[in-house]
């Protein structure tokens, strides 16, 4: 009786001969992967601005940087542990914007601030839940729900404040919010903000519940085979979005000194773009928090270049565009790319590797 057709099939090629290029099983060599890539071009912009620009390498350019970047890393870390799911969140603008309105609301009205700070953030806590409760016990389109939830949080913002602005706030609290630590420029608020960068690494990258999250983007069956509960996970992370969102939109309320309808307008571009360019798929599974770190300084930093520059808004705005379109369409190209140089190599690998004189008989 001749052998089975599998090992028949695997003793024609040699493997004797070790394995070369992608072909070869190695381990991960972190300094070329995505994430020390975007470490990489974040120091060598910084290195090219502190050249080329005046007043950048100073203190006051570092603090002023680091409280624009504030809100964008903020709700950077929830948007990158829902984007690894295969969703997303375009909401996160308005539930600060009509947190801020809230809260200023409240204020004017005579409450004191620290129950209008939690009344603001119990909003951003409803206004997440109602985002979860539709997309994952209703199975909605996390799209086309938070479009739709963008556009009603930003309406429930005019409707609360209508096109007044409160601008009156303890002076203790908006000191607080641009207070630097010491001669270094580094604003004090940065430590709470990097707590939560370092909450959210722990979560995504040594925890089950991180590991399920990449498993729901790469299939949510096989994750709900394994025991993963897809629904709860995802209105949890919708929850965590909408409460941070929140914090993001009293933290902007407190620094420009003024609670407005339209505050953090369009602030979801910067954030999407940088999670993307952080090397998060869009489609899912794949993500590191590392990388969304670099990728929301590098636009912050490249923004705040630009400032210098005297640039106008709109052209940061296209350059905004530009980088989120790129973000999105570079990972599927070079992934493309990849495929094609690796059967291209395996198919003159094959043809350049005679069968041995041992090998099948013919039947």
């Amino acid at each position: 009786m001749s052998s089975p057709a599998m090992p028949r099939a695997a003793a024609a090629v040699d493997t004797s001969t070790p394995l070369s290029g992608v072909e070869k099983v190695r381990g991960p060599r972190w300094w070329a992967g995505r994430d020390a890539v975007m470490v990489y071009l974040l120091a060598a912009f910084v290195l090219y601005a502190i050249i080329t620009i005046p007043r950048f390498a100073s203190p006051v350019t570092t603090g002023f940087l680091l409280l624009d970047v504030i809100p964008t890393l903020l709700i950077a870390m929830p948007m990158t542990l829902i984007i690894i799911t295969g969703e997303i969140d375009l909401s996160v603008a308005s539930v600060a914007g009509v947190s801020s309105a809230v809260l200023g609301v409240l204020w004017a009205g005579g409450t004191g601030i620290w129950a209008a700070i939690a009344v603001a953030l119990v909003c951003g806590l409803a206004a997440g839940a109602l985002n979860g409760a539709l997309i994952a016990f209703l199975q909605l389109p996390s799209l086309a729900v938070t479009i739709g939830t963008l556009a009603l949080f930003r309406g429930l913002a005019l409707v609360v404040i209508g096109d007044n602005a409160v601008a009156d706030f303890p002076v203790e609290l908006t000191s607080l919010a641009s207070d630097k630590l010491g001669g270094t420029g580094i604003p004090v608020l940065m430590l709470p903000a990097l707590a939560l960068v370092v909450a959210a690494g722990l979560v995504l990258h040594k925890s089950s519940f991180g590991r399920g999250l990449y498993a729901m983007g790469y299939s949510k069956e096989a994750a709900q085979f394994v025991g993963i509960s897809v629904e709860w996970s995802k209105f949890w992370l919708y929850v965590a979005s909408g409460l941070v969102s929140a914090a993001a939109g009293i933290f902007w309320t407190f620094r420009y000194t003024s609670a407005r309808s339209d505050n953090a307008s369009g602030l979801e571009l910067l954030v999407i773009a940088a999670v993307l360019l952080g090397g998060v798929s869009i489609f899912g599974g794949k993500g590191s928090i590392v990388g969304v770190v670099a990728g929301v300084l590098l636009i912050g930093s490249l923004n705040y270049a630009l400032r210098l520059d005297r640039v106008s808004d709109v052209v940061l705005v296209t350059l905004t565009g530009m980088l989120l379109i790129a973000s999105a369409v570079a990972p599927s190209i070079g992934a493309a790319i990849g495929r094609r140089r690796h059967d291209r190599r395996l198919r003159r690998r094959l043809a350049e590797e005679p069968i041995k004189p041992g090998g099948p008989s013919a039947e």
